[in-house]
């Protein structure tokens, strides 16, 4: 490695010029300050602009951060047409930038930040989420065996070996005894439901700040950070974005308190049946578990972000502090909705 990455880009240079087709330097490597996971940069390059992902630094948690499989799920989608970035290289070779990383394409267009859309017109709102809909029906659609996915996850039982996991994870970053959060894991350990054969793709963090619609129109582009996509339940995916009804907005980028017939937002229990419609279904089942275990995973997630900033780690310190000590309130909204059958 010949210097410091970001302000160094020499090596990545001489890496992405035999690795990378088309590649022109020089480069400057920007970090893009959101993200608390994989590290991401904005490479400005005489060749155009990429994007780099790339492991974060220091002691991680077993199984986290493997861009490797981020790599091969976005090289399944490439071939499967869904929207998503073009992976083009990637770098396993920690003497490179001083961790893994891989290159992708960087795709124009908006990110919308906040779920309530307070700078689209009322009309404009609703075709987004119900392009957000769209995308993920689609993605839960995608033949896994045919996109060459069929060993990207453990056959069965994928919600008892997600709540195992998790509740490890969540163990190995605890920092404090938090009441609720010890409260939604003995309720899902009693709760969760017999397998029922559904699987598919699932992306693990669908939410509308990991996606880039076009500029002038509700269009879907392209679908970002791939890190916890696996084989498992559909289910999960939707009621993991269907927190943001639950959590207030602002701080928590919810939709709680948010007028929806004013703001032409759909309601939770429009969107899960415009996913339904979709997806052939009539209902979902185990609604109330489902969302709990979405407010624990996420949870534990975020309990790890936090830990990674004790330890001085972490993409974006402060920000994941925040994340931190918002979490015994995120574990009250959970067990709230647990209380009220929800």
């Amino acid at each position: 490695m010949n210097g410091v990455f970001p302000e160094d880009t020499t090596a990545l240079h001489a890496w992405a010029k035999a690795n990378v087709e088309g590649w022109r330097g020089p480069s400057v490597a920007k970090k893009f300050p959101t993200g608390q996971s994989n590290p991401t940069y904005l490479i400005e390059a005489a060749s155009g602009r990429y994007v780099l992902r790339r492991k974060p630094p220091g002691k991680l948690l077993k199984s986290a951060h493997l861009i490797e499989r981020e790599f091969r799920v976005l090289k399944a989608l490439e071939g499967a047409g869904y929207p998503a970035p073009r992976p083009l290289a990637l770098c396993e070779d920690e003497g490179v930038i001083g961790t893994a990383f891989y290159l992708m394409t960087f795709v124009d267009g908006r990110v919308l930040w906040d779920p309530a859309l307070p700078d689209l017109q009322r009309e404009d709102r609703r075709p987004i989420y119900d392009a957000m809909n769209e995308g993920l029906a689609r993605l839960h659609s995608i033949n896994v065996a045919a996109a060459g996915l069929s060993d990207y996850g453990k056959p069965g039982s994928y919600l008892a070996r997600q709540y195992q996991r998790w509740t490890d994870q969540y163990r190995a970053s605890e920092t404090a005894r938090v009441e609720d959060m010890e409260r939604l894991i003995a309720w899902l350990a009693d709760r969760v439901p017999t397998d029922d054969g559904r699987v598919a793709l699932v992306h693990g963090d669908w939410r509308i700040d990991n996606m880039i619609f076009d500029s002038t129109s509700p269009r879907l582009l392209a679908v970002l950070d791939w890190e916890l996509s696996t084989l498992g339940h559909p289910f999960a995916d939707l009621a993991y974005q269907c927190m943001q009804w639950r959590l207030p907005n602002g701080r928590y980028r919810g939709l709680g308190g948010v007028d929806r017939a004013a703001t032409g937002i759909p309601t939770e229990a429009e969107y899960v049946a415009a996913y339904c419609q979709r997806m052939g279904l009539g209902a979902i089942p185990d609604w109330t578990f489902f969302i709990a275990f979405s407010f624990f995973r996420s949870i534990a997630i975020h309990q790890g972000v936090y830990k990674r900033a004790l330890d001085g780690n972490a993409s974006n310190p402060e920000l994941a502090r925040q994340v931190g000590e918002s979490m015994p309130f995120v574990a009250h909204v959970a067990w709230k909705g647990v209380e009220e059958g929800r």
